[in-house]
């Protein structure tokens, strides 16, 4: 198996209270063998960004970056930041794991695993896959998610567990062949950078992860839900007049 340089991405906000846990709980064999776990706080009005200089100095850990974004980017802003690095850096995988701890680090050798066995382009780590309502999935939540991804679904042509995870690796050569700066600021970038992987024809893997909703992730209300399922039905129908021809779509031209 070939050596990859491997990058764990950590987008942050207001995580003063939980980054701590996200780099502590990547295993140890793992940050050992990553070129450099970065976090990117994004303008958080607490003190997460002392938090983690203040973990990197305690553990000292030279791997590890800490940077502070001057404006806030919103969710899908400070991913583009965060892949824009890892392509700059030349890195092979990046991995996204959110500084709220509400995925699991000790599952991110298995979500790279497809990658360096050269089995895909993208690995998703799915709540559905496991037992989400068992683990403290909203029950609405839980039937939003499998509402939008069967419409998502139905109209793509494939049969993903869920396109919602925010918990994702991705080869960056891929990456580099989509133009993901021309996608959402907000919450639905995680869409739409997967629908442009698959204009690319790209490999896309799930494995099953599970799922934890406690008081330090950030929630989002039903109502912002409501918002971002919208948002997530419009990318839907612009995805598939490009595709037809029927009007060219910026974000998938290219």
């Amino acid at each position: 198996m070939p050596k990859y340089k491997i990058a764990i991405f950590i987008p942050a906000y207001k995580a003063v209270k939980t980054l701590d846990a996200a780099i502590r709980r990547i295993p140890q064999s793992l940050k050992n063998k990553v070129a450099e776990i970065y976090v990117f706080d994004d303008a958080s009005d607490d003190n997460t960004y002392l938090a983690g200089i203040g973990y990197k100095l305690l553990n000292n850990i030279k791997n590890l970056n800490i940077y502070k974004n001057p404006k806030n980017l919103g969710y899908g802003g400070n991913q583009k930041k965060g892949y824009n690095y890892a392509i700059k850096k030349n890195y092979d995988i990046v991995v996204m794991l959110h500084g709220d701890v509400q995925y699991a680090p000790e599952k991110i050798p298995d979500l790279i695993k497809p990658i360096e066995e050269g089995k895909a382009d993208v690995v998703m780590g799915s709540r559905i896959l496991g037992h989400p309502l068992r683990q403290g999935m909203p029950v609405w939540k839980y039937f939003g998610n499998r509402l939008l991804t069967f419409i998502e679904n139905s109209v793509l042509g494939i049969s993903l567990s869920e396109y919602h995870t925010g918990f994702r690796a991705f080869r960056v050569d891929a990456l580099k062949e989509i133009p993901f700066s021309r996608c959402s600021n907000d919450y639905d970038f995680d869409t739409e950078v997967i629908l442009q992987l698959l204009l690319r024809k790209k490999r896309i893997k799930e494995i099953p992860i599970p799922t934890h909703y406690g008081p330090e992730s950030h929630q989002i209300t039903f109502f912002l839900t409501l918002g971002y399922g919208f948002r997530i039905m419009r990318s839907l129908v612009q995805y598939k007049l490009h595709v037809l021809g029927i009007k060219k779509i910026y974000k998938f031209d290219f």
